[in-house]
Protein backbone atom coordinates (compact mmCIF):
# COMPACT_ATOMS: atom_id res chain seq x y z
CA UNK A 1 0.00 0.00 0.00
CA UNK A 2 1.56 3.28 -0.68
CA UNK A 3 1.17 6.20 1.98
CA UNK A 4 1.94 9.19 2.38
CA UNK A 5 4.33 9.94 5.92
CA UNK A 6 2.80 12.90 7.92
CA UNK A 7 5.47 12.88 10.20
CA UNK A 8 9.00 10.98 10.51
CA UNK A 9 8.64 7.31 11.31
CA UNK A 10 12.08 5.78 12.48
CA UNK A 11 13.17 2.87 9.74
CA UNK A 12 10.40 3.89 7.42
CA UNK A 13 10.05 7.09 6.13
CA UNK A 14 10.58 11.11 6.68
CA UNK A 15 7.66 13.68 6.69
CA UNK A 16 6.09 14.30 3.30
CA UNK A 17 8.10 11.19 1.40
CA UNK A 18 5.63 8.58 -0.11
CA UNK A 19 6.24 4.89 0.09
CA UNK A 20 5.31 1.71 -1.02
CA UNK A 21 4.68 -0.30 3.01
CA UNK A 22 3.04 -3.55 3.49
CA UNK A 23 -0.66 -3.38 4.38
CA UNK A 24 -1.16 -4.42 7.56
CA UNK A 25 1.43 -2.50 9.05
CA UNK A 26 -0.27 0.34 7.28
CA UNK A 27 -3.64 -0.06 7.96
CA UNK A 28 -3.31 -1.35 11.44
CA UNK A 29 -0.30 1.08 13.20
CA UNK A 30 0.89 3.97 10.85
CA UNK A 31 -2.77 5.31 10.01
CA UNK A 32 -4.66 4.94 12.73
CA UNK A 33 -1.93 6.50 14.95
CA UNK A 34 -1.73 9.43 12.38
CA UNK A 35 1.70 8.41 10.95
CA UNK A 36 0.76 8.21 7.57
CA UNK A 37 -2.38 8.58 5.30
CA UNK A 38 -2.90 6.65 2.32
CA UNK A 39 -1.76 8.18 -1.02
CA UNK A 40 -4.53 8.51 -2.88
CA UNK A 41 -5.61 11.72 -5.46
CA UNK A 42 -6.45 13.95 -3.01
CA UNK A 43 -3.80 13.53 -0.19
CA UNK A 44 -0.79 13.42 -3.09
CA UNK A 45 -2.48 16.61 -4.15
CA UNK A 46 -1.94 17.79 -1.30
CA UNK A 47 1.66 17.41 -0.72
CA UNK A 48 2.28 18.67 -4.19
CA UNK A 49 0.56 21.77 -2.63
CA UNK A 50 2.79 21.88 0.66
CA UNK A 51 5.89 21.42 -1.16
CA UNK A 52 5.14 24.13 -3.21
CA UNK A 53 3.92 26.41 -0.92
CA UNK A 54 7.04 25.61 1.24
CA UNK A 55 9.14 26.13 -1.94
CA UNK A 56 7.69 29.91 -2.45
CA UNK A 57 8.37 30.52 1.16
CA UNK A 58 11.96 30.21 0.78
CA UNK A 59 12.34 31.65 -2.46
CA UNK A 60 10.72 34.65 -1.13
CA UNK A 61 13.12 34.78 2.47
CA UNK A 62 15.85 34.38 -0.36
CA UNK A 63 15.28 37.30 -1.54
CA UNK A 64 14.43 39.41 1.23
CA UNK A 65 17.65 38.37 2.40
CA UNK A 66 19.59 39.78 -0.67
CA UNK A 67 17.44 43.23 -0.28
CA UNK A 68 18.56 43.45 2.80
CA UNK A 69 22.34 42.12 2.05
CA UNK A 70 21.73 45.00 -0.38
CA UNK A 71 20.97 48.01 1.80
CA UNK A 72 23.93 47.02 4.00
CA UNK A 73 26.78 47.38 1.44
CA UNK A 74 26.99 51.12 1.37
CA UNK A 75 25.59 51.98 5.41
CA UNK A 76 27.57 52.74 8.38
CA UNK A 77 26.31 52.00 11.89
CA UNK A 78 27.43 55.22 14.57
CA UNK A 79 27.88 53.95 17.47
CA UNK A 80 28.18 56.03 20.37
CA UNK A 81 30.25 54.58 23.72
CA UNK A 82 31.77 55.85 27.30
CA UNK A 83 35.70 56.13 26.63
CA UNK A 84 38.80 56.35 28.19
CA UNK A 85 41.37 58.95 27.30
CA UNK A 86 43.44 56.48 24.60
CA UNK A 87 39.97 55.01 23.12
CA UNK A 88 39.50 52.05 25.20
CA UNK A 89 35.95 51.81 25.87
CA UNK A 90 33.92 51.12 29.05
CA UNK A 91 32.84 47.54 28.23
CA UNK A 92 32.07 46.93 24.92
CA UNK A 93 29.75 47.35 22.11
CA UNK A 94 27.46 44.06 21.49
CA UNK A 95 25.34 42.94 19.12
CA UNK A 96 22.52 44.47 20.19
CA UNK A 97 23.86 48.02 20.33
CA UNK A 98 24.93 47.42 16.28
CA UNK A 99 21.24 46.03 15.49
CA UNK A 100 19.95 49.15 17.69
CA UNK A 101 21.79 51.25 15.86
CA UNK A 102 21.17 49.68 12.65
CA UNK A 103 17.49 50.18 13.31
CA UNK A 104 17.28 53.99 14.51
CA UNK A 105 19.54 55.10 12.12
CA UNK A 106 19.05 53.60 8.65
CA UNK A 107 15.77 52.04 9.40
CA UNK A 108 16.88 48.12 8.39
CA UNK A 109 15.55 46.08 11.10
CA UNK A 110 17.83 42.95 11.56
CA UNK A 111 17.39 40.30 14.93
CA UNK A 112 20.93 40.81 17.38
CA UNK A 113 21.50 36.69 17.42
CA UNK A 114 22.33 37.09 13.59
CA UNK A 115 24.96 39.60 13.96
CA UNK A 116 28.07 37.96 14.41
CA UNK A 117 31.23 39.33 16.16
CA UNK A 118 34.71 37.88 15.94
CA UNK A 119 35.36 38.98 19.69
CA UNK A 120 33.92 41.89 21.78
CA UNK A 121 34.81 45.13 20.35
CA UNK A 122 36.63 47.68 23.35
CA UNK A 123 38.50 50.07 21.45
CA UNK A 124 37.13 53.07 19.35
CA UNK A 125 37.17 52.83 15.91
CA UNK A 126 35.77 51.27 12.39
CA UNK A 127 35.46 47.79 12.48
CA UNK A 128 33.11 44.96 9.43
CA UNK A 129 31.26 42.76 11.51
CA UNK A 130 28.76 40.10 9.27
CA UNK A 131 25.54 39.44 9.51
CA UNK A 132 24.05 36.37 8.88
CA UNK A 133 20.99 36.55 6.78
CA UNK A 134 20.19 33.67 5.56
CA UNK A 135 22.33 30.62 5.33
CA UNK A 136 24.62 31.41 2.56
CA UNK A 137 23.66 34.57 2.77
CA UNK A 138 25.96 36.85 4.64
CA UNK A 139 25.98 41.09 4.78
CA UNK A 140 29.03 43.21 5.88
CA UNK A 141 27.83 45.86 8.06
CA UNK A 142 30.55 48.71 8.63
CA UNK A 143 30.77 50.12 12.60
CA UNK A 144 31.94 52.92 13.62
CA UNK A 145 32.36 53.62 17.23
CA UNK A 146 32.57 57.09 18.76
CA UNK A 147 33.55 58.15 22.36
CA UNK A 148 30.56 60.28 23.72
Amino acid sequence: MKVIFIQDVKGQGKKGEEKNIADGYARNFLIPRGLAVEANKTNLNNLKGQKESEAYKKEQEIKAAEEIKAKLEGVVANVKAKAGENGKLFGSVTAKDIADALKSQHGIDIDKRKIVLNGDIKTTGEFTVDAKLYPQIVGKVKVSITAQ
